[in-house]
């Protein structure tokens, strides 16, 4: 399950939105529609993402998504976390509120760098909290999306103990019936606790790596912003249903003590990429 990353392609499997810049009578639902019709999309396919968060190693894993919308409830997988939204859309402006739950892989388990692998292992942090955030409609076209979302988000298990907080702007639309792009940017605040948890090394840890690695204490903070790019183009003539294929590409920067923790600034990178490539099918 750790090779398992759903959220690159959870924002980019086919949505249910599609544009046309002078409809024709008839010729395509109307976002009132589009808004309330129940739909279901799975997406299979290949990532590339670094070994951990700070890494400059990279490798090759599955990856599955699953998003859609039944009688008014919509849930989408965002990275290894599942989203609920329980308030029901709207074709002007959405309020989006509901749970979130999921695994933060961030464990430095089964790494290529020969002295990072001999610092102790971390656990897979359980996390849930919530999310909330508005969506506005029909900036550039009837079917487009510029939303505004905040996750918190709290390990409830025996890893870093402690509450992220998100925030994230994305802006969506589709080109035509067949195309459909998307941007977003967004960051992440983390605890003292998380940041010694994962970016700190005592004095055991660096005597771990024969010195290679000084002990370093790290603060909490802005932990990184991101940024990403996405398209999903339809292989059988409609995005609202039928096979398409997608790619993502994200970019994301390590801030602060996250970027000079020696796990990063001497052992890898504060620039961080990741990207996916598949093939997703919409009822």
């Amino acid at each position: 399950m750790r090779h398992v990353i759903c959220a690159a392609i959870a924002a980019s499997v086919s949505s249910p939105l599609f544009a046309q810049a002078q409809p024709t009578a008839g010729s395509m639902p109307s976002p009132e529609e589009i808004a309330t019709k129940d739909t279901v999309t799975v997406a299979l396919g290949a990532a590339v993402t670094p070994d951990y968060e700070g890494s400059d190693d990279y490798r090759i894993i599955p990856a599955v998504a699953i998003r859609g919308r039944v009688s008014g409830i919509s849930f989408s997988t965002r990275g290894s976390y599942l989203y609920v939204d329980v308030v029901p859309g709207n074709a002007k402006i959405d309020f989006d509120a509901g749970p979130v739950v999921g695994v933060r892989f961030n464990a430095r388990r089964n790494i290529d760098d020969p002295v990072v692998s001999l610092l102790p292992k971390r656990k897979r942090a359980i996390e849930v909290g919530g999310f909330a955030g508005v969506g506005f409609h029909g900036l550039t076209n009837p079917y487009d999306t510029l939303a505004f979302r905040v996750d918190v988000l709290h390990d409830i298990g025996s890893a870093h103990k402690s509450t992220t907080v998100s925030p994230n702007v994305e802006f969506s639309t589709p080109l035509s019936r067949r195309t459909y792009v998307g941007a977003s940017v967004g960051a992440e605040f983390v605890s003292n606790k998380f940041a010694d948890y994962y970016y700190s090394l005592t004095p055991s840890d660096s005597l771990a790596t024969g010195g290679q690695l000084a002990p370093f204490n790290a603060s909490g903070g802005m932990k990184n912003w991101k940024a990403g790019l996405l398209l999903n183009q339809s292989i059988t003539g409609d995005l609202l249903h039928g096979f398409s294929i997608f790619g993502l590409g994200q970019y994301s920067h390590l801030v602060g003590d996250f970027k000079r923790s020696p796990i990063v600034s001497q052992r890898g990178s504060a620039s961080q990429w990741t990207g996916a490539l598949g093939l997703a099918y919409t009822w």
